[in-house]
């Protein structure tokens, strides 16, 4: 073989040898990263040993590797939120989120990392192989009574917030399952046709009845449409078109004004307040409060649905405005509402975790935000006393709490596939509100008579454990 044969061939290997190493450069530093980060990647549980905890609020164990298996000390009482991790399965609810800070820095694809522990070893440094430890805000006997209350339904959920900051206090989904034998009873929980896999919390949209008459009093009060002086007839029922409205169990109020319209729930007066309002200033205010955008939350959450605003015909905008029609909302929406009332018109933005601890330092701390101000403190004032008035003497006096002043909203909304469901939202105290609940049950019937009561004793357990 000749000189020039030999150099050709070993400018050849030169080529392979640099298209190999730029391959393994693409796939290790660029690409490593979002395979690390795939659900489904089953170094997760190889790497079980060292993955990091997560932690409640005060510092209870929610999960937590021992030997070689993940354990969720709440079992199905937190479920869907916590997630899981499983080499066959993959990753779920905040096993999925927080993955990357979880796992091991080697499982990571963190080129930084990998960096860092190669100069760790050449310092003779221990190796930093553990994952982070996620702290959320969940506060177990809050957590522990919403599922108490919440199990003895077969379809339903719960939200517990802090109105002040967003902060998840406690959040359950009914049906549910026990992580800790997730890998022996996925195949039965994915063909289960209620779906326990389901984060009914977050992801679960229902139509909210008549707890919307939170925003559509809102709406009106602070576009000038009325005040709560202004008063509308109600006989029980309301034509528009070929539509005909009534009230639950076709109640008439009679002449009212729009606080007792509020109180007793009437749909034929806030037909007519949201037809006074009219479209424009409807969806003016839908998206002044972020509806039917993308929540900005740490878990994925369901967009709320808004049918487009030139099919609303005026019958549909009349139900939209007491919770009904094709409007659809999740619980964490409603108890967002609930908590903008509440915070004087500023909506918080939601979370669950609070920070990051590694190797015993805080790496990253949530810091607290508002997502909108979509009505005036005055406004959010004047929802405050409806809202009040509902629970002294309207159709949500079975939230009442003894020394306390709570205001809520009842909602019995109906659905084409069975039962109405049951709302409940509320928030309290009143004066320094501190704790802000939502509570659905699927085909419950009755607000007042099934989500009201769950929602009372949640409010006691809660605000016995936030002193501040």
């Amino acid at each position: 073989m000749t000189n020039r044969a030999i150099a050709r061939l070993s400018f050849l290997f030169v080529l392979l040898f640099l298209a190999l190493a730029v391959r393994q450069f693409y796939v290790q530093l660029l690409q490593g990263p979002s395979i690390a980060a795939r659900p489904y990647n089953p170094r997760h549980a190889l790497l079980d040993a060292g993955r990091g905890r997560i932690l409640a609020t005060d510092g209870t164990v929610l999960a937590e590797t021992v030997g070689k298996k993940r354990v969720y000390a709440l079992g199905p009482a937190l479920a869907q939120t916590l997630g899981y991790v499983s080499a066959r399965y993959g990753t779920s609810g905040l096993e999925d989120a927080y993955d990357r800070a979880l796992s091991p820095t080697g499982s990571t694809g963190d080129p930084v990392a990998q960096f860092q522990e190669i100069l760790d070893a050449v310092r003779g440094k221990p190796a930093r192989t553990g994952g982070a430890d996620v702290v959320t805000t969940i506060v177990p006997a809050i957590q522990r009574k919403l599922y108490d209350l919440l199990s003895q339904h077969a379809r339903d959920a719960g939200v517990v917030l802090d109105p002040r900051t967003g902060a998840v206090l406690a959040i359950v989904s009914m049906p549910t399952f026990d992580p800790n034998h997730l890998n022996a009873v996925f195949p039965e929980l994915s063909t289960d046709t209620s779906s326990p896999l389901l984060d009914r919390a977050i992801d679960g949209l229902y139509p909210p009845g008549s707890t919307f008459k939170m925003f559509t009093a809102g709406a009106a009060l602070d576009s000038g449409t009325v005040t709560p002086q202004t008063r509308f007839e109600d006989p029980g029922y309301l034509y528009i078109g070929n539509f005909k409205f009534h009230n639950d169990e076709s109640e008439a109020t009679g002449y009212a004004d729009v606080t007792t319209a509020f109180a007793l729930s009437s749909n034929v007066d806030f037909a007519q307040i949201t037809l006074k309002m009219g479209l424009d200033t409807f969806y003016q205010y839908l998206s002044k409060w972020g509806i039917g955008d993308s929540l900005d939350f740490q878990l994925p959450a369901q967009r709320d649905r808004v049918p487009p605003k030139d099919t609303v015909v005026p019958g549909e905008l009349a139900q939209m405005g007491f919770g009904q029609g094709a409007l659809l909302m999740t619980p964490l929406q409603m108890a967002l509402i609930a908590s903008t009332i509440a915070n004087g018109g500023n909506e918080p933005r939601p979370y669950i975790v609070r920070q990051i601890v590694r190797n015993g330092t805080v790496a990253s701390v949530y810091s607290t935000g508002t997502l909108a101000s979509p009505i005036s403190a005055d406004t959010a004032a004047e929802v405050k006393k409806m809202m009040i008035a509902v629970v002294q003497r309207g159709t949500g006096t079975s939230a009442a709490l003894p020394g306390v002043t709570v205001a809520g909203k009842t909602g019995t909304a109906t659905n084409p596939f069975g039962r109405a469901h049951s709302w409940f939202v509320c928030f309290a105290p009143a004066s320094h509100p501190r704790v802000a609940v939502a509570i659905v049950v699927e085909n419950g019937g009755y607000g007042a008579a099934v989500a009201a009561p769950i929602a009372r004793e949640v409010l006691r357990t809660a605000l016995g454990s936030i002193k501040t």
